[in-house]
């Protein structure tokens, strides 16, 4: 390697602890990105990269991770063929090695921050839709859970189910996607930060292979893609849709999506959709109450209608299935990758989803008053 190109690489290499004190330093300003960035240089980056990239029917991010990931063993085999092969200069080749490896990692994570990953530090969402938010106590939580499951048991009884008695969409996922936006044009009317035209999710061929990592669907910064794993099971995929179509209107932290995802779902003209969201909503939040109280948890499970009960444990007996080595360490993978972006809880973020939805059965209870 010459001198010019080393020094080139090495100032590559710099972009990475540049990105992290940069994100870091601005965390501390979330007005400032919300106002600059989120609603300001993030919808000029995300939307029309979502809209080129939608012209695909499949999902580009699939393509690209399967074939870096291909290159990225071809590089190793290669390196450990030159290590054995070649009799000096060893050192030098694990040098380059490791320079070009962490020139690539920099250069990833810089465009991971500058395409989405500021995202992490804007306003809260409750702070931008004006709605108080604190930690619920127990009386709270049993109101919550008792309305949801009113709903859902309602609902439950509105939509198909297949032969084993468990709900089924009455359309296939790629219709599924094209409703999607339904739920999101209605939110947007009331939370117009939501609204805007991006590119339709997409559903992740190796799906199957998806659920042994445990997760329901990814987005993709560098291509703008809300992908879906269509294997999951109907009663949640579209929740999980609206939870990535979330992450792709620049709602990074995973509570505010999971929220999000409950206020399209149940504002969607379609009572699947209005179905899955509630049932979304309904998990959290019982597990939020048995936490707290489990022999109020136990008296609200037995309120559930047959349906809701079928649909339950169809889900958990789905992940049952794909639970495993590969399961556990992607979970480890998403816990370092959320704590890295200052979500401190890291997985466990994704429940924090319950102090939005209580805030919101606070305002509906008030309204009644």
């Amino acid at each position: 390697m010459c001198k010019k190109r080393y020094i080139n690489k090495l100032l590559l290499v710099l972009l990475l602890p540049a990105a992290v004190i940069f994100s870091y330093s601005v965390s501390k300003y979330p007005g400032l990105v919300e106002k600059l960035y989120s609603t300001g240089t993030y919808r000029f980056i995300g939307r029309p990269l979502s809209q080129i990239t939608g012209i695909f029917p499949f999902s580009l991010a699939e393509v690209i991770i399967i074939l870096l990931t291909i290159y990225i063993l071809y590089r190793i085999f290669y390196l450990i063929y030159r290590l054995i092969k070649v009799p000096h200069g060893k050192g030098k080749i694990l040098k380059t090695f490791i320079i070009n490896t962490s020139a690539s990692i920099s250069i990833t994570y810089f465009s991971f921050i500058v395409l989405w990953g500021l995202n992490y530090h804007r306003k809260p969402f409750s702070q931008i839709i004006n709605m108080p938010v604190s930690p619920p106590n127990v009386n709270e939580l049993e109101g919550l859970c008792l309305d949801l499951i009113e709903r859902a048991n309602k609902l439950r009884s509105l939509v198909n189910e297949n032969t084993e008695g468990v709900m089924k969409l009455s359309y296939n996922s790629v219709q599924a996607f094209n409703e999607a936006y339904k739920g999101y044009d209605e939110a947007s009317i009331i939370y117009p930060v939501i609204g805007g035209k991006y590119g339709r999710p997409k559903g992740v061929f190796l799906s199957r292979l998806m659920s042994y990592t445990g997760i329901s669907g990814v987005y993709f910064p560098f291509t703008g893609e809300a992908n879906v794993n269509t294997n999951i099971p109907n009663s949640i995929l579209p929740a999980a849709i609206c939870h990535e179509m979330a992450h792709q209107r620049g709602f990074a932290r995973e509570d505010e999506a999971n929220y999000i995802a409950y206020l399209t779902s149940t504002m969607n003209p379609d009572v699947q959709f209005q179905y899955s969201g509630t049932l979304f909503a309904l998990v959290y939040s019982m597990n939020a109450l048995a936490q707290q109280d489990l022999k109020a948890f136990s008296r609200l499970k037995s309120m559930y209608s047959d349906g809701v009960r079928r649909d339950l444990l169809y889900i958990n007996k789905f992940w049952g299935r794909y639970e495993g080595p590969i399961d556990r360490v992607t979970s480890k993978i998403n816990n370092t990758y959320l704590k890295s972006n200052l979500q401190g809880e890291g997985i466990y973020s994704y429940n924090r989803m319950v102090n939005l939805l209580v805030a919101e059965y606070r305002l509906k209870v008030s309204d009644k008053k």
